[in-house]
């Protein structure tokens, strides 16, 4: 049987749904196919967010993109990862669960360096612990 596929949304896909797919991709691989994409996308994944994977044996080589890129595939699952997302793509157009699991933007961080880069981390556990639950369950 084939993976699942499914497509993690944000706003600006520069974070947080690309540490979503990143992760998924890495330790799910058997049993799902993850994508992500921006309501706004900024153009680039962020720097520190392919730090924090790569902490964690992650080379992801992904690129911000807009949801229309996926406007029209099949998914079987939809996981919007901000409140913006959840707002802004209120109806998937397509087939396939639609859930919201929230996780805060580490690029919106204060602080010092470390500092910063420990909200990164923070953000990168949670999502691997709350999001592969998740989809174990699904």
């Amino acid at each position: 049987m084939p993976p699942k596929r499914v497509l993690f949304l944000c706003t600006g896909n520069s974070c947080r749904s690309q540490m979503a797919e990143a992760i998924v991709n890495h330790f799910a691989a058997n049993r799902w196919t993850a994508f992500s994409a921006g309501t706004v996308p900024v153009g680039y994944v962020h720097p520190l967010a392919l730090q924090v994977l790569a902490e964690i044996g992650i080379q992801h080589r992904g690129e911000s993109k807009s949801v229309e890129v996926f406007r029209g595939q099949l998914f079987d699952q939809v996981i919007t990862v901000c409140g913006d997302a959840e707002e802004n793509c209120p109806i998937w157009l397509g087939k396939g669960r639609r859930t919201h699991i929230g996780f805060p933007d580490p690029a919106k961080a204060q602080g010092s360096p470390e500092e910063i880069l420990d909200v990164f981390r923070q953000v990168r556990d949670d999502i691997r612990a709350q999001i592969l639950a998740y989809l174990t369950s699904a």
